[in-house]
Order: C-alpha cells, then structure tokens, then sequence
C-alpha cells in the first residue's frame, strides 16, 4: 500500500511540474484551472491513501475551484 501511494504522489506530481512549463501560452483563467487541477490530485491522493477515485475527485474539485477563482 505505501509503494503504490509513493508511485501515485511520484507520478502526480512530476506530471503537475511538466505540465506547468505548459501554462506560459494560456489565459489566467485556465492557468488556475490546471494548477488547481494538479494541487487536488496531490490532495485527493493523499487524503484517500492513494486511492484512484480519491486522486481523480480531487482533481475535478480543484479544477472547478480554479476556474471559479477568476470570475467575479
């Protein structure tokens, strides 16, 4: 169980770091978008041990919360 909670947080967050250096192109809007999306895998990971729905949970949460952050 830890080893595949290891690979899960490994594996988040190296995608998370790659996909930033694809942010420079994009609106402010779907900057927030991603990184939320990315800081909510992390969470939802680690929140639920590792678990695959916790990880995609978390990243449809904090992906909503992202984009919401910019509108007024």
């Amino acid at each position: 169980m830890k080893t595949t909670q290891r690979l899960t947080t490994s594996v988040v967050t190296v995608a998370m770091l790659v996909s930033l250096g694809a942010c420079a192109g994009m609106s402010r809007t779907g900057q927030n978008t991603a990184v939320g999306a990315g800081v909510g895998a992390v969470g939802g990971a680690v929140l639920t041990g590792g678990s695959t729905a916790g990880t995609v949970g978390g990243a449809v949460v904090g992906g909503v919360i992202g984009h919401e952050i910019n509108k007024k």
